[in-house]
């Protein structure tokens, strides 16, 4: 079923997922676990600068959003990892692409910033 709504209206949900799916820690842990399901602390050692509370927070959304599957790990003691789901491999095109973007301008933007505050 496709939402029908005006994408710049703060009532649409497009936009709070655009959000979601571009806040910088939902955007780097897809990075990460797109190669291998990985377990939170692994993901947590590779993303720096993450806390557990925004870390558990991010693959919650992410998760309820279809873009992460958690597995259970029948081990002693239990262990879960997390993998990306198709849906979230789908995004790693255009996420790609924007981080591509942010490396070939960084160097624009910075100068910019510079000229701006001067």
């Amino acid at each position: 079923m496709m939402v029908e709504c005006d994408y710049f209206s703060a009532a649409c949900p497009s936009r709070q997922l655009f959000d979601q799916v571009t806040d910088k820690w939902s955007m780097m842990v897809l990075s990460v676990i797109r190669a291998k399901p990985l377990r939170f602390n692994t993901i947590r050692r590779q993303v720096e600068g993450v806390t557990q509370k925004a870390l558990t927070q991010t693959l919650r959304r992410l998760e309820r959003n279809g873009l992460v599957v958690r597995r259970v790990l029948p081990t002693s003691p239990v262990a879960v990892e997390y993998a990306i789901t198709d849906l979230g491999l789908s995004l790693q095109g255009p996420l790609g692409a924007l981080h591509e973007w942010t490396i070939t301008n960084l160097d624009k933007v910075s100068e910019a910033q510079r000229a701006y505050e001067a």
